[in-house]
């Protein structure tokens, strides 16, 4: 058993004694269920578990060492015992990130964040050995555990961000060190624990005051007064619609797919430059992709590397998906939801030229004291969005409060049961809804 007694979280231990055995068994798990072998199994608990007690398992699944914090479980000499499991987890990624000679960029936003670090890794990678946060691993485990996966001869990596609560973007720039910083957008997401708009905004641009003091350079979308403000005395690449910018952009439709054109200032004006034809909708997604293709010319990245990269990228995992079901034509956007994705969202689905559109909205979390409000403004914002039927899934809806809905539905079992009976039909139909709605089980049958 090797010991790491009270002083273990100076560096010069993690050094001497963590981080070797990493170099010597490069791979980290956290799960047993998910073990790979010769790995280093961190025991990491939480308020209904606690992951010391499966540290003997994930040596016998295959694991070299086991990272503990409870010296009961410290059995021999394949033991690590430190005092904070995760911290030793943390501090061991931001020794390695220290180590690497790439480019490392963060990402955080209200919204867009996947679809935007998808979009940079598609790009980036035509011209530079990139790494990317995979899935959305982006809290205060996923990315020491992203960080932990970069090899040394990495050219690129791009780090996802999220938050719940202030404070934490602040701690996780501090482990990624992130030499640029871009933010996708603020909006009302997790206004429970970030204490209102206003802590959202700090909160993700906690992310520029950390790039700020350390020289780095942040990506700015002038179309955002906020970041505009919020980046004033730093190192700004710029990118938007007005010619001001290092990258301008022109929308042009979204129907479906998002069509648009993008010059460097240097090249003259925006329209002398081709059409990028897209898979993704939404003006929302206009802004994601000008955002990558400033960010790949920037890089240095090909013209023509980034329209191919942009062009062909397509959504999964039910992020603003568009499927033909030969019976409907659906619009799955139900992996997360938030007043402002929401309200998006009816927009793009207001303005496409299609018939007989219908809105399939589930609850949204996390909104604290204006759960009410802010679910009665968006269900009258559907009602207003010119469908034909408005579908609301979640106990947060109520009958009383919103009226002109075509049903409210419990919970997404109640609704699969309707639409079981009563079938839709050659149909627009956008389905949206924060992912503990489980709106996907509804896909299958339209």
């Amino acid at each position: 058993m090797i010991h790491l007694r009270a002083f273990f979280f100076d560096m010069n231990i993690i050094h001497d004694i963590l981080y070797p055995a990493f170099q010597r068994h490069p791979k980290i798990c956290t799960d047993t269920r998910k073990i790979e072998s010769g790995s280093i199994f961190f025991a990491l608990s939480g308020p209904s578990f606690n992951g010391n007690q499966y540290a003997e398992q994930a040596l016998q699944g295959g694991c070299a060492l086991a990272v503990v914090d409870q010296a009961e479980y410290a059995k021999d000499d394949r033991f690590i015992l430190v005092e904070d499991s995760l911290k030793a987890l943390q501090d061991l990624a931001q020794l390695h990130r220290r180590q690497l000679k790439c480019t490392v960029i963060g990402i955080t936003g209200s919204n867009g964040k996947t679809t935007s670090k998808e979009l940079l890794f598609s790009v980036l990678k035509k011209k530079f050995k990139t790494i990317a946060t995979i899935g959305n691993l982006n809290n205060h485990i996923g990315v020491p555990l992203t960080l932990l996966s970069i090899p040394e001869d990495a050219e690129m990596a791009i780090i996802e961000m999220g938050a719940s609560k202030q404070g934490d973007i602040q701690e996780l720039v501090e482990i990624a060190e992130p030499n640029f910083g871009y933010i996708t957008n603020i909006g009302k997401a997790h206004l429970e624990g970030m204490g209102g708009y206003e802590g959202v905004v700090k909160t993700k641009t906690e992310m520029y005051d950390f790039v700020k003091m350390n020289n780095g350079k942040v990506f700015v979308n002038t179309n955002h007064a906020v970041f505009v403000e919020r980046s004033t005395g730093m190192q700004v690449i710029t990118f938007g619609d007005g010619p001001q910018n290092f990258v301008q952009g022109k929308f042009i439709d979204s129907d479906p797919y998002v069509r648009f054109q993008w010059g460097k200032a240097s090249d003259g004006s925006v329209d002398s430059n081709p059409i990028t034809e897209t898979c993704l909708m939404g003006f929302y997604n206009y802004e994601n992709l000008l955002a990558a293709a400033a960010v790949g010319a920037w890089f240095g990245v090909d013209r023509k590397d980034i329209n191919d990269a942009l062009s062909t990228y397509n959504p999964v995992n039910n992020r603003s998906e568009m499927l033909d079901t030969g019976r409907n034509l659906l619009i799955m956007d139900a992996y997360n939801a938030n007043p402002t994705s929401m309200e998006a969202a009816l927009k793009n689905l207001s303005g496409m030229n299609r018939e007989h559109k219908v809105a399939i909205l589930g609850k949204m979390m996390e909104l604290g004291p204006t759960w009410i409000e802010e679910h009665q403004k968006i269900a009258q914002i559907a009602i207003d969005s010119g469908t034909e039927a408005v579908f609301l899934v979640g106990n947060l809806y109520s009958e009383s409060d919103v009226q002109g809905v075509t049903r409210i539905f419990q919970d997404v079992e109640e609704a699969a049961s309707y639409f079981k009976e009563n079938p839709l039909r050659e149909k627009c139909i956008l389905i949206k809804g924060s992912r503990s709605n489980r709106l996907e089980i509804l896909k299958d049958l339209f």
